[in-house]
Formats: structure tokens, sequence, C-alpha cells
């Protein structure tokens, strides 16, 4: 876009000039022959309306630019330069060394020019037009490139994906590999020296997304950071400690969160758990965490995120940028810009008066962020040392993933449809502090029943209690047996305790097919019996669930101990 700007203020110039104007140029080459003359006259002429090529008395033959008046030239000049449009050894002519005009073939430079047309910006010719330079004439018009722009083709090159060495200027074999790489990407020779149109063409597209993203580095004095901050894209929010919130802008899908707190490790160690809990970070994903330091990144079909903190000097610090799946690859040009610029200011945090701060609370994260919540979530209960796990089948029904106390993912390993019982396996060991004995029950026997009645709510289970009603369910059923306690939903797939803590069931979930209605202290569960034969048919466990032999009640708290340390929150992620 400046590029075709600055062609647009050329041409307007241009119809400007007369002819009788004092004749001053700006001079862009001199090549040995009359051939190379007009070759590159000619390349240049795809570019400026106003080339020129004369026959100069050294034997050489100049490319120039004009005519235009002494103080337009040096404008020009300035402008061409800075833009990279022409090479920077160009410079100012009298045309004092001028003979014979060889371009335009058979024009007068004297004559002035017609009225450009308007320009489109969309179709406007761009700097890879601009006339090729062999390797020799590439390295010589670099070697005139300023320090600093030096280091911005380094920068651009990076932005690119090319580079990832030091910003430091220095062309080394890093940066030259890097530039043989963005060439071979264009569809360029691979020489490793940019030509001074390549370099143009580069540095265009790196100014277009810069433009694009409004990269900005911010300094956040309330939370002692300064980082670099797509500002096209996102916009201050509030303030929630630990985080600045910045919500996205104009509908761009971006959003970002800077973290600061005062804390230590075991700070650090929360908040890592915490926000992984978040819907801006998705399950799926890198996860690291040291003494010092965590990344998260996470990605779905929907959005994706990079987290990172660090602990420094009592304090905890860093970022998350949150954005569209299908902006992957601006993204990650943003990411590596916020990590590079990221720094800490001292020892300032948050201060907690700011907003409402952070609770480290599974079930509430007060700062404003939505929690990951899973579709369904039921009640299981451990059936060996090493955490397999028997559930209703109700929460494995189109589950993409399971999870057991909401972070340990297990797959199922047996599904009988026709009782409703579902076993899952961790996919990490696990040493469960409680573990069921299958047993049978006795008619109106005293039961309990554990579960997590109010679903992922409560982070312990929850005892119901009541009596075995009978043996056979309602129709007969020799599986089932009928229980008279008063459950909820959530504690569907939780054990069945008699007094004497022996699992005789299996809580089955409420028919909601709302054919009948049973009342609200009924309900049904798969007998014990059942559950062990099923476990021994499908080979499962290592030792077959042995039947209890004891016949001791236990005290109410030993039951209630015993029943919440075997019972296990499942749940279903989607």
């Amino acid at each position: 876009m400046r590029f075709t700007g600055l062609v647009a203020g050329f041409l307007m110039m241009i119809a400007a000039v007369a002819a009788e104007a004092q004749e001053t140029w700006v001079q862009i080459e001199a090549q040995p022959s009359l051939r190379e003359g007009e070759e590159r006259a000619r390349a240049y002429s795809g570019v400026f309306p106003n080339v020129n090529g004369f026959a100069m008395t050294t034997g050489w033959y100049a490319v120039v630019l004009g005519p235009f008046t002494p103080e337009e030239a040096e404008r020009q000049l300035f402008l061409l330069k800075s833009e990279r449009l022409i090479p920077a050894d160009s410079y100012i002519a009298t045309g004092s060394r001028f003979g014979s005009q060889f371009w335009p073939v058979g024009g007068t430079a004297a004559l002035p020019q017609p009225e450009a047309p308007a320009v489109d910006t969309l179709t406007a010719t761009q700097p890879s037009a601009l006339p090729d330079e062999t390797p020799n004439e590439a390295r010589r018009s670099e070697a005139l490139l300023l320090a600093e722009e030096r280091r911005a083709l380094q920068e651009a090159l990076q932005w690119e994906g090319f580079y990832t060495g030091a910003i430091d200027g220095a062309f080394g074999a890093g940066t030259r590999r890097s530039m043989g790489a963005w060439q071979a990407a264009k569809g360029y020779e691979a020489s490793g020296i940019l030509t001074t149109a390549q370099r143009a063409e580069l540095m265009a597209a790196y100014q277009v997304d810069l433009a694009a993203i409004g990269l900005e580095t911010v300094t956040e004095d309330e939370a002692g950071i300064e980082i670099a901050l797509p500002l096209a894209l996102i916009s201050f929010d509030r303030y929630q400690p630990p985080f600045v919130h910045y919500g996205e802008k104009d509908g761009s899908g971006f959003r970002a969160l800077l973290i600061s707190q005062k804390g230590d490790q075991a700070t650090l160690s929360g908040l890592y758990d915490i926000m992984q809990t978040l819907e801006i970070v998705p399950v799926s994903g890198d996860r690291q965490l040291n003494a010092t330091s965590f990344v998260l990144t996470g990605q779905n079909d929907r959005l994706q995120s990079y987290s990172q903190a660090e602990l420094a000097g009592g304090t905890i610090k860093g970022f998350t940028l949150v954005w569209p799946a299908a902006e992957a690859d601006r993204a990650a040009r943003v990411v590596e810009a916020m990590k590079a610029s990221f720094r800490s200011l001292g020892d300032t945090a948050l201060d907690e008066g700011l907003g409402t701060p952070l609770a480290e609370d599974h079930a509430k994260l007060m700062s404003g962020l939505e929690i990951r919540r899973p579709a369904l979530s039921r009640s299981g209960f451990y059936l060996d040392g090493t955490g397999l796990v028997a559930t209703t089948d109700e929460v494995i029904a189109e589950c993409r993933r399971l999870t057991l106390d909401g972070g340990i993912e297990a797959d199922t390993v047996l599904h009988d449809a026709a009782t409703g019982l579902a076993v899952l396996k961790p996919r990490t060991s696990l040493a469960p502090r409680a573990r069921a004995t299958l047993s049978s029950g006795r008619i109106n026997s005293e039961i309990a029943v554990a579960g997590f009645s109010y679903q992922d709510a409560l982070d312990t289970a929850v005892m119901s209690f009541g009596t075995l009603a009978d043996t056979r369910g309602l129709g007969g059923e020799e599986q089932l047996t009928r229980l008279s306690v008063r459950t909820l939903d959530g504690d569907a797939g939780g054990p069945v305790l008699d007094a004497t803590g022996a699992v005789v069931g299996m809580l089955l979930p409420r028919d909601k097919d709302g054919s009948r209605v049973l009342p609200e202290d009924v309900g049904l569960a798969l007998d014990g019996t059942t559950i062990r034969a099923a476990l021994a048919g499908a080979g499962l466990v290592a030792e077959p669930v042995a039947e209890t032999a004891s016949t001791a009640a236990l005290a109410p708290e030993d039951l209630t101990m015993l029943g919440r340390d075997m019972t296990v929150l499942v749940s279903c992620w989607n």
C-alpha cells in the first residue's frame, strides 16, 4: 500500500513538471554497454513512467528518473531510497555528463509527460517488478544498507518464519540460509543474497502484516509488564487480578491476558492447574510445568491458545494469547513477537484491589473467565488397586473424552449395554484409597449410596441413606435390586453399600423416556454379583473381586469414609 501510494504521488508530480523545468535527474544505474542500459531502462519502465536513458561522456550508459526541479529531485531521491524502490547508491545528476538519449527509443526527455491515470491500489505494480540483479549487483547494493535496514530485514525474515537468530544486522551463515529459504519459498533462485527488488518485496509484506496486526509495545505499569501486543486485533478491557484482560477488537476473535501476581512455587502450580480448566485453554496441547515456570498450549477445532508464566523474585508474570483456529499462521507470528518482547518491570504485581482476585477453586474462577465444563458427569467406584472403575454407560454415550476426578483420562474397556454397565481403565495407573468388595444384598437391610449428586460442583461424594427394598427389579429382573432411597442424577453409577461396607450394587440412572414416573424414593441398582460375573468373564481383574466375608456393621462415620474413598467422579467431555 505504501508503494502504490508512492507511485501515485510520483505520477501526479510528473504531470506538473513542465518541459522548460531545469533538468535535474535521479540517476539510479549506469551500465557499461548500450544493450545492458536498454535492458535495465526497459525493466524500470515497468514500474516508473519517467525513465530515461543517456549515453555518458565516460562511455557508460545512465538510467535516470526525471526531469525534476532540484528541490523535487532531492525529495524524490529521499523517498524512493527510504522505500527501497531504487538502489541505495542512487544520486542526483545535473545532466552535465549526459550525451545522446537512448531511452525511450526515439523519445525526447524535455517533452512534458502525460497526466497519469488513476492508480488502482489493488492492481498497481508491486516491488517485485523492479529490475532484477545479479548476485554481485545484489551484494553491492546490500553493502550500502544502513545497520538499521539490515536489522529490519532480519526482523522481516524472522516474522516470515525463516530466521531464528539474533537481530544484530550481521548477515552471517544463519541469515544467508534464511534468505535462501525465503527466496526458494517465493520461487526465486536461492542465492542467499536478496536483490533490491526482493528486499522491497519482503519488507512490503512485513509492513502490511504489521499494519494489519497493529503490533505495538505496551507498558502496563499496574502489572509491571512490558510486551508487544497486536492492538489492531485486541483492546484493553479490564483489570481482574491476576489478569489484565484484552478483549477482541472488531470481531477479530483474538483475546489476550497479562498475568501478574505475588506468589511462590505453590501459587504457580495452582495457577497452572486452574488455567487448564478454562475454556480458553483447550484440553489438547502440550503442558510443561517446572519449579519456576509453566507453558500451556491448547487447540481444538474452534480456538487455540498459548500461555506462559514465570516465577521470579516473589512475583508470577506471563501472558496468554487466544485466537480462532483459522488464524493459526498469523497467531504463531504474534506469539513469537510477544515472547521476544516480554519483559518484567521489577517486582510490581497487580493490586488485588483492582478487581476480584483469582479464587483457587475448581468450581469457580473469580476472574471473568469461563470455566470449561464437562458435557455430563456421573459417579463410579474403584474395582482394583490400579484404578479400574465401574460406572453407568450413560456417561460414555457419544463421548469424545472421559476423565476421572476431572483430570485423569480413561478409556472404556467394557460396555454391557444390556445391563448398563461400563468399566473404565485410567491411562495412568492409580492407587485408590479404597476399592469395592462386591456382594449380594438382603431385603430390608440398610444401604447407603455414595455419589456425586451435584456432578462437578463438589469434589467429595455425597452419602444418601435408605433400604434395599427387594433383590429383584420391578419386573422381576434377577440382575437388579430395588432401593428405597432419594438420589439425584449425578449419583448414577455410584456404589450401593450395605452396613458392612460391601458393595451390593451400582445405582442405575432413572428412567428418562417419560413413559412412567417412579416415586422419588424408588431406585434401581445393578446387582453386585452380576458386576462380579461380568468382570470375571472379561478377565479385567488379576484376582476376581471376592464376596465379602465380614458380617460386622461399620460405624456410620467409617461407612461414610469408605464410600467416599472408593467413589470417583466420571466426566464426559465433548
